[in-house]
């Protein structure tokens, strides 16, 4: 399995510098017009994909928080399963983590759509 995964980052290294290094145009060099060119390009695609990636981390936050909640709702009920006696506590104590649990995942959609906006 190592070295499956080394072979997988050398890889996707591999690949990632390739591109980079393609990305660059020999003849153009560094001379400030193909520069200001560039950024130019940058800048213009940086705001169209943000919008997906806060989409997308919105969507991913929502999914961690109903995994999150589901297993803490999970664990409370078997352990209200194996200790009758302590229902209350436990009980208590869920609401607590899915609480937090909910926060967390408010404060990430909060975060996503803040920036999604200063893209726009």
């Amino acid at each position: 399995m190592k070295l499956f995964s080394r072979v997988a980052l050398a890889v996707v290294a591999t690949i990632l510098f390739s591109g980079i290094a393609l990305a660059q145009d020999p003849k153009d060099g560094f001379s400030p017009a193909a520069q200001k060119q560039r950024v130019e390009v940058a800048e213009a695609g940086k705001a169209k994909y943000t919008g997906i990636g806060a989409g997308i981390g919105m969507g991913l936050a929502i999914v961690g928080a109903g995994v999150g909640i589901g297993l803490v709702g999970f664990a409370a009920l078997s352990g209200i399963a194996r200790q009758p006696e302590q229902a209350g506590t436990i009980r208590g104590t869920m609401i607590l983590l899915a609480a937090l649990v909910e926060g967390a995942a408010l404060i990430a959609v909060v975060f996503c759509l803040v920036l999604a906006l200063i893209a726009s």
